[in-house]
């Protein structure tokens, strides 16, 4: 028996995202591996916003490791997406998120996946790290 949709009030931390029309398939809505380019933009915004995270020089990353979605309903250009984040796990070195893309005012997630990362120095990228303490602080924040 599959799950039903998460909501809103499921998730923690939110940011506003357009489709773009380049995001449509054949069939006319958004192309699977779209989602994931939402969810990858979704967390890079997280990091970004509470200071975990220098595109250019931050000494530690986090690599991706795990991955999914589960897709509840269709999402198109033009439509809005509002996506949501929430930690459901940190770890020593790693730490998951689940994430959901909310199509315009609705309530329920069109899709819903997770990520884990996991903690590397950016040099060596196969050496783990603890997780950054203002990765583990922002995380805790968002946990539910």
């Amino acid at each position: 028996m599959r799950a039903p949709p998460g909501n809103r009030s499921d998730y923690r931390w939110f940011l506003p995202m357009p489709t773009r029309w380049m995001d449509n398939d054949i069939y006319g809505h958004m192309n699977n591996v779209q989602h994931y380019s939402f969810f990858d933009t979704l967390v890079a915004r997280f990091l970004l916003a509470h200071g975990v995270l220098d595109l250019k020089s931050s000494e530690h990353v986090g690599l991706v490791v795990e991955t999914g979605c589960r897709y509840h309903a269709p999402l198109a250009f033009p439509d809005e997406i509002t996506g949501g984040l929430r930690v459901t796990r940190l770890g020593t070195s790693s730490i998951t998120y689940a994430l959901a893309l909310f199509r315009n005012d609705e309530e329920r997630a069109a899709a819903e996946g997770h990520f884990t990362h996991v903690y590397v120095k950016r040099a060596a990228q196969s050496e783990t790290v603890p997780l950054p303490a203002a990765l583990r602080a922002a995380g805790e924040a968002v946990k539910g």
